[in-house]
């Protein structure tokens, strides 16, 4: 019933959104929550999702996305593909400066390209088909591929592929930099403060490249950690923006019936966020095929969609999500089935080893998931034993490999080259990252079926080979599918044009502006 009252509300709010779109109006503040406080905002170096929506306004890609995930002009104003498919030539906004009154030029392209592989593993997977970055001129840049690969197209959006300033980041140790807490980005948003445990202030960039915009003076990242205060806050018309998982799923229903207030589903088309467990398959009893599946028997997912995520979302299949290409939904084959989990535990040889298990920091709704599948897992036997933290503990302990089960949701980027082969394939597990190889997983052939998929021609040789090392997966379980979630954005209605691209919120405050 909600999920169909939320569609109409989607269809009510794009109808407002397109007819007061004509008559944009400058200046206000947007007032947003951010769950939870990001642990920071060089976006090049931190990429989990609080620190994506924040520092997605602060820096910006090459390119921006639509929900069709076709790509548009960001700080790229044009492009073109040779014929091969291997050389990609980018013009770049002749008058984009960086906040600190710098010229941004190739240079600083050329620049990131290397950076960033350094501190993003998903870029760093993606960035591996480049043959070579040239810089003809101080606004071209000429990327040559080592081979075809179609899917380079869509690796250039804030989040995956931020652009960093040559002059501040270059022959120093990036990791200790003091720009990192006060960064400095190309974006229509400036660094202003950040108040830790209250809010995080950006301002207008009065030189920002795109003429005409942003329209907001400012903006105020609210950190309110109690979810019932979120609530409370939008109620009382403290926040006027409640992105995708900013409050608990339970209030949703509630707060959308509210006067004046609209909800969209829209902006989440390029991330196909996909909820799973990792698995530690370096040792203990994760270590085993059989206990893996045995994980996967044990869990009510159809409970945690209905009862926990208000029927926001789909059971995951596998790997892939279904808003992801090449998603084939007859891989699936796991269902809900104690009994089967206890006769693999068994064949596992599983002796009632204490086994870690860590849910995510992210607030009411994480926990009651993280507590029904505690209880799935020891009703088949499984001795757990919770492990508590914060966010930044969190990160580290998956970064450090000190978990046996941990919760995570991912993004899938559109495309299995670029956000699903990043979990499972052996040269991307190195430590340092909660967002790469996490669960150690290591096989040749889905090393080489991945590799090969990602160049493949046509898409039909693409779908098959996905196929193949699908099924290869889904049988090794390396991690715990759940959930494809639903994250939908609410907002009072007075904020206009709020989500314009396939990353939403992340983006979105270049063209927002407020009613007043």
């Amino acid at each position: 019933m909600f999920q169909k009252s939320l569609l109409g509300l989607v269809a009510m709010c794009a109808l407002a959104g397109a007819t007061a779109a004509q008559a944009q109006k400058p200046g206000g503040v947007a007032n947003a929550i951010i769950q939870p406080e990001p642990p920071g905002l060089m976006l090049a170096m931190v990429q989990n999702g609080p620190t994506q929506m924040v520092a997605g306004n602060i820096y910006e890609g090459l390119l921006r996305y639509n929900d069709k995930l076709a790509p548009q002009p960001g700080l790229a104003e044009s492009w073109k593909v040779s014929d091969d498919g291997k050389v990609y030539t980018f013009n770049l906004a002749k008058n984009a400066t960086w906040h600190d009154g710098k010229p941004f030029t190739s240079a600083d392209v050329v620049f990131t390209l290397e950076f960033i592989k350094q501190t993003n593993p998903r870029a760093r997977a993606n960035l591996v088909h480049v043959d070579k970055v040239e810089a003809p001129d101080a606004n071209t840049v000429v990327i040559t591929l080592k081979q075809p690969f179609g899917p380079f197209i869509g690796i250039f959006e804030v989040g995956s592929l931020p652009m960093v300033p040559k002059h501040i980041y270059d022959g120093i140790d990036w990791k200790t930099a003091p720009a990192n807490n006060t960064p400095i980005g190309t974006g229509p948003f400036m660094f202003k403060e950040w108040q830790k445990g209250s809010f995080i202030k950006l301002v207008k960039n009065p030189n920002y490249h795109v003429k005409g915009k942003p329209h907001l003076d400012e903006i105020y990242w609210h950190v309110i950690p109690d979810a019932a205060a979120r609530s409370v806050a939008f109620e009382t018309g403290k926040v006027d923006i409640l992105p995708g998982g900013s409050v608990e799923n339970f209030d949703v229903p509630r707060l959308t019936k509210l006067k004046d207030v609209c909800i969209t589903g829209k902006g989440w088309e390029f991330f196909g966020p996909l909820a799973w467990m990792w698995l530690n398959n370096r040792q203990g009893p994760t270590a085993n095929k059989k206990f893996r599946q045995a994980v996967m028997y044990a869990i009510d997912r159809d409970f945690g969609k209905d009862v926990v995520w208000n029927g926001l979302g789909k059971v995951a299949v596998g790997p892939i999500s279904s808003a992801t290409k090449f998603f084939d939904p007859k891989l699936a084959v796991y269902k809900h089935d104690p009994a089967k989990a206890k006769a693999l535990l068994k064949e596992s040889g599983y002796k009632g080893e204490k086994v870690r298990f860590m849910p995510l920091p992210y607030g009411e709704t994480w926990t009651r998931w993280g507590e029904a599948v505690r209880q799935n897992l020891q009703d088949v036997g499984i001795n757990l034993e919770m492990v508590a933290t914060d966010v930044p503990g969190y990160n580290q302990k998956l970064s450090e490999w000190d978990y046996d089960i941990g919760f995570s949701f991912l993004y899938q980027y559109g495309d299995p080259a670029l956000g699903v082969a990043r979990s499972y394939i052996t040269s991307n597990i190195a430590k340092g990252s909660p967002f790469n190889n996490v669960e150690g997983y290591s096989n040749p052939e889905v090393d080489k079926l991945f590799a090969e998929a990602a160049t493949a021609f046509p898409d039909s040789k693409r779908q098959e080979l996905y196929n193949q090392v699908m099924k290869i997966l889904i049988d090794d379980v390396p991690v715990a599918w759940l959930l494809e979630l639903e994250f939908p954005t609410i907002t009072r209605c007075s904020v206009k044009n709020l989500v314009t691209t396939a990353i939403g919120v992340n983006d979105g405050f270049r063209d927002a502006w407020l009613e007043k």
